[in-house]
Protein backbone atom coordinates (compact mmCIF):
# COMPACT_ATOMS: atom_id res chain seq x y z
CA UNK A 1 0.00 0.00 0.00
CA UNK A 2 1.52 3.41 -1.39
CA UNK A 3 1.58 5.81 1.89
CA UNK A 4 0.35 9.57 0.75
CA UNK A 5 2.51 12.59 1.85
CA UNK A 6 1.77 14.65 5.02
CA UNK A 7 -0.16 17.96 4.10
CA UNK A 8 0.62 21.14 5.69
CA UNK A 9 -2.88 21.72 6.80
CA UNK A 10 -0.65 24.62 9.08
CA UNK A 11 -0.35 26.61 5.49
CA UNK A 12 -3.89 27.61 4.99
CA UNK A 13 -4.58 28.35 8.78
CA UNK A 14 -5.66 31.17 10.66
CA UNK A 15 -2.35 31.98 12.41
CA UNK A 16 -0.60 31.07 9.04
CA UNK A 17 2.74 33.60 8.81
CA UNK A 18 2.37 36.06 5.51
CA UNK A 19 5.90 37.50 4.33
CA UNK A 20 7.09 40.85 5.15
CA UNK A 21 5.61 42.98 2.32
CA UNK A 22 3.25 41.52 -0.32
CA UNK A 23 4.16 42.60 -4.03
CA UNK A 24 1.14 40.46 -5.66
CA UNK A 25 -2.33 39.43 -4.23
CA UNK A 26 -3.60 37.21 -6.48
CA UNK A 27 -7.59 36.71 -7.06
CA UNK A 28 -9.67 34.22 -9.14
CA UNK A 29 -13.45 32.79 -8.32
CA UNK A 30 -14.56 30.35 -6.12
CA UNK A 31 -14.98 27.28 -8.33
CA UNK A 32 -19.17 26.96 -8.67
CA UNK A 33 -19.54 30.14 -7.24
CA UNK A 34 -18.82 33.28 -9.74
CA UNK A 35 -19.33 36.15 -7.11
CA UNK A 36 -16.94 34.50 -4.60
CA UNK A 37 -13.51 34.44 -4.84
CA UNK A 38 -9.95 32.83 -3.50
CA UNK A 39 -7.43 35.99 -2.10
CA UNK A 40 -3.85 34.54 -2.18
CA UNK A 41 -1.44 36.28 -0.42
CA UNK A 42 1.50 34.59 -0.49
CA UNK A 43 1.28 30.87 0.21
CA UNK A 44 -2.03 32.05 2.10
CA UNK A 45 -5.39 31.68 0.57
CA UNK A 46 -8.63 33.72 2.31
CA UNK A 47 -12.13 33.59 1.17
CA UNK A 48 -13.59 37.01 -0.37
CA UNK A 49 -16.60 38.40 -2.31
CA UNK A 50 -16.33 39.24 -5.64
CA UNK A 51 -18.73 41.37 -8.23
CA UNK A 52 -22.50 40.26 -8.44
CA UNK A 53 -21.38 39.56 -12.13
CA UNK A 54 -18.43 37.53 -11.97
CA UNK A 55 -15.50 37.98 -13.05
CA UNK A 56 -15.64 39.93 -16.94
CA UNK A 57 -12.62 41.35 -19.50
CA UNK A 58 -14.71 43.69 -20.80
CA UNK A 59 -15.85 45.74 -17.51
CA UNK A 60 -18.77 48.08 -17.88
CA UNK A 61 -20.07 51.02 -16.15
CA UNK A 62 -23.16 48.88 -13.26
CA UNK A 63 -22.27 45.37 -14.71
CA UNK A 64 -21.69 44.84 -11.67
CA UNK A 65 -18.75 42.71 -12.05
CA UNK A 66 -14.83 42.70 -11.19
CA UNK A 67 -12.39 43.81 -13.52
CA UNK A 68 -10.38 40.78 -15.00
CA UNK A 69 -7.37 42.78 -14.48
CA UNK A 70 -4.32 43.61 -12.41
CA UNK A 71 -4.13 46.58 -10.49
CA UNK A 72 -1.89 48.67 -8.67
CA UNK A 73 -3.40 49.54 -4.77
CA UNK A 74 -2.70 53.08 -5.22
CA UNK A 75 -4.11 54.44 -1.44
CA UNK A 76 -7.02 53.93 0.77
CA UNK A 77 -9.31 55.40 3.19
CA UNK A 78 -10.81 54.17 6.55
CA UNK A 79 -12.75 54.77 9.56
CA UNK A 80 -10.83 55.58 12.44
CA UNK A 81 -13.67 55.32 14.91
CA UNK A 82 -14.39 51.55 12.92
CA UNK A 83 -11.24 50.38 11.83
CA UNK A 84 -8.61 51.16 14.60
CA UNK A 85 -5.93 48.68 11.93
CA UNK A 86 -6.25 51.71 9.44
CA UNK A 87 -2.77 53.51 9.77
CA UNK A 88 -1.11 50.36 9.80
CA UNK A 89 -0.18 50.35 6.59
CA UNK A 90 2.89 51.62 4.44
CA UNK A 91 -0.42 52.96 1.70
CA UNK A 92 -1.07 56.70 2.15
CA UNK A 93 -4.19 56.33 4.23
CA UNK A 94 -7.07 59.21 4.62
CA UNK A 95 -9.95 59.80 7.04
CA UNK A 96 -13.22 59.14 5.63
CA UNK A 97 -15.23 62.19 6.46
CA UNK A 98 -19.02 62.69 5.84
CA UNK A 99 -18.36 64.53 3.10
CA UNK A 100 -16.27 61.99 1.06
CA UNK A 101 -18.26 60.65 -2.28
CA UNK A 102 -17.36 58.94 -5.28
CA UNK A 103 -18.04 60.62 -8.40
CA UNK A 104 -19.83 57.50 -10.91
CA UNK A 105 -21.30 59.40 -13.79
CA UNK A 106 -19.48 58.91 -17.16
CA UNK A 107 -20.43 62.14 -18.58
CA UNK A 108 -18.90 63.64 -15.31
CA UNK A 109 -15.74 65.65 -15.44
CA UNK A 110 -14.88 63.97 -12.26
CA UNK A 111 -16.03 60.60 -13.52
CA UNK A 112 -14.29 58.19 -11.09
CA UNK A 113 -12.76 60.14 -8.74
CA UNK A 114 -13.64 61.04 -5.22
CA UNK A 115 -15.44 64.30 -4.69
CA UNK A 116 -17.18 66.66 -1.97
CA UNK A 117 -20.61 65.57 -0.82
CA UNK A 118 -22.84 67.45 -1.78
CA UNK A 119 -22.20 67.19 -5.18
CA UNK A 120 -24.63 67.73 -8.11
CA UNK A 121 -23.91 64.30 -10.00
CA UNK A 122 -24.36 60.81 -9.11
CA UNK A 123 -22.29 59.34 -6.28
CA UNK A 124 -21.52 56.84 -3.42
CA UNK A 125 -21.00 57.81 -0.12
CA UNK A 126 -17.78 56.82 1.38
CA UNK A 127 -19.43 56.88 5.06
CA UNK A 128 -21.58 53.75 4.82
CA UNK A 129 -24.08 52.33 7.58
CA UNK A 130 -23.03 49.13 6.53
CA UNK A 131 -19.10 49.81 7.18
CA UNK A 132 -18.23 47.87 4.17
CA UNK A 133 -15.57 51.32 3.62
CA UNK A 134 -14.09 51.06 7.40
CA UNK A 135 -10.99 50.21 5.53
CA UNK A 136 -11.38 51.07 1.58
CA UNK A 137 -8.08 50.91 -0.55
CA UNK A 138 -8.50 52.59 -3.99
CA UNK A 139 -7.00 50.41 -6.93
CA UNK A 140 -5.92 51.79 -9.92
CA UNK A 141 -8.99 50.65 -12.33
CA UNK A 142 -10.05 53.20 -15.11
CA UNK A 143 -8.25 56.06 -13.44
CA UNK A 144 -5.58 57.04 -15.48
CA UNK A 145 -6.41 57.54 -18.32
CA UNK A 146 -10.28 57.61 -17.76
CA UNK A 147 -12.62 56.21 -19.80
CA UNK A 148 -16.53 56.48 -19.73
CA UNK A 149 -18.35 53.70 -19.18
CA UNK A 150 -15.50 51.49 -18.47
CA UNK A 151 -16.30 51.45 -14.25
CA UNK A 152 -15.87 53.19 -11.09
CA UNK A 153 -15.02 52.95 -7.40
CA UNK A 154 -13.36 49.38 -8.48
CA UNK A 155 -12.21 48.75 -4.64
CA UNK A 156 -10.74 46.36 -1.85
CA UNK A 157 -12.70 46.54 0.62
CA UNK A 158 -14.49 44.94 3.27
CA UNK A 159 -16.93 42.18 2.84
CA UNK A 160 -20.89 41.67 4.26
CA UNK A 161 -21.43 38.36 5.82
CA UNK A 162 -21.57 35.61 4.03
CA UNK A 163 -19.53 37.51 1.52
CA UNK A 164 -22.44 38.35 -0.69
CA UNK A 165 -21.55 40.19 -4.31
CA UNK A 166 -20.03 43.26 -4.60
CA UNK A 167 -20.90 45.85 -7.36
CA UNK A 168 -17.69 45.10 -9.31
CA UNK A 169 -14.98 45.16 -5.82
CA UNK A 170 -12.94 42.88 -4.66
CA UNK A 171 -13.82 42.05 -0.60
CA UNK A 172 -12.86 40.35 2.64
CA UNK A 173 -13.24 40.13 6.12
CA UNK A 174 -12.34 43.32 8.65
CA UNK A 175 -9.53 40.28 9.89
CA UNK A 176 -8.26 39.61 7.05
CA UNK A 177 -7.53 43.28 6.12
CA UNK A 178 -6.18 43.62 9.28
CA UNK A 179 -3.96 41.21 8.77
CA UNK A 180 -2.97 42.30 4.91
CA UNK A 181 -2.49 46.24 5.47
CA UNK A 182 0.67 46.37 7.15
CA UNK A 183 2.12 44.27 4.16
CA UNK A 184 0.55 46.20 1.28
CA UNK A 185 2.30 49.22 -0.61
CA UNK A 186 1.52 51.18 -3.52
CA UNK A 187 3.96 48.64 -5.51
CA UNK A 188 1.16 45.87 -4.41
CA UNK A 189 -0.81 44.48 -7.48
CA UNK A 190 -4.23 42.80 -6.91
CA UNK A 191 -3.97 40.61 -10.43
CA UNK A 192 -7.66 38.96 -10.74
CA UNK A 193 -7.37 35.95 -13.05
CA UNK A 194 -9.67 33.17 -14.18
Amino acid sequence: MARSYKKKRERNAAGAILPKGLRVLTVRARPGHPSQGLLQAGATVFACALGRGGISADKREGDGATPLASMRILSGYFRGDQFSGGRKTRLAMAPIGPDLGWCEVPDDRNYNRPVKIPYGASHERMRRDDRLYDACLVLDWNLSPRRRGRGSAIFFHLARPGFTPTQGCVAVTARTMARLLPLLSDRTVMRVVR
